[in-house]
């Protein structure tokens, strides 16, 4: 991955970049991060090897962590905002030192807490999410430069010897649906969908 500057990569939107992940997958476990993140992962195409955050702003990419780990057989992908990234940006140097190959994160940098009323994110004009990740030690960092690139990252995050991280520039539109908000049925369901319990 080479791409290290936000400047040079156009404005996607979210909803298109997650279908275009969505369509890709098979078995892989995928971890939404909190509000329009995880809309657009419910609204992509939902599968019992989707968690959908609720209320726990920045835990995106350590609960992937936790599951890489628990089942390192299985591609893990977990999609965060910017905002809520900047909130544990202790979690990178952990995954780089704990280095599981199957977790692939993607940072999904509109420079603003959207849901709470676009205020804009330290990431805006001060700080850079791919620079960050790779001062973290997660050498696997880039920027997409556009919709191809990115479908191209994901390609290669899959054949990558530690975990990868891929920042995307996209718009500010909101999120496509709500998730339903039941914590247990998306509860169970994950856990049935990575084979460690069964639907009562």
């Amino acid at each position: 991955m080479t791409n290290t500057h936000a400047r040079n990569t156009k404005v996607m939107n979210r909803f298109d970049l997650t279908q275009r992940l969505v369509a890709k997958l098979k078995d892989e476990a995928v971890i939404g991060g909190i509000g329009n993140t995880n809309f657009d992962l419910w609204a992509a195409g939902h599968r019992p090897q989707n968690f959908y955050m609720l209320g726990s702003m920045g835990l995106a990419f350590p609960i992937a962590l936790g599951v890489a780990l628990a089942q390192p057989k299985r591609r893990v992908f977990a999609l965060e905002g910017d905002g809520s990234l900047l909130m544990q940006l202790g979690c990178l140097s952990t995954i780089a030192t704990l280095a599981p190959k199957n977790l692939t994160m993607v940072v999904m940098d509109n420079g603003i807490y959207q849901i709470t009323g676009a205020q804009p994110t330290p990431a805006a004009g001060h700080a850079d999410i791919v620079a960050l990740a790779l001062a973290s030690g997660l050498a696997n960092s880039s920027w997409a430069a556009d919709e191809d690139d990115f479908e191209r990252l994901i390609e290669q995050s899959k054949q990558a010897s530690g975990p990868s991280l891929i920042g995307v520039r996209i718009d500010d539109k909101p999120g496509t649906g709500t998730t339903r908000r039941d914590p247990v049925q998306i509860r169970e369901r994950f856990m049935n969908g990575m084979g460690v319990r069964q639907l009562l």
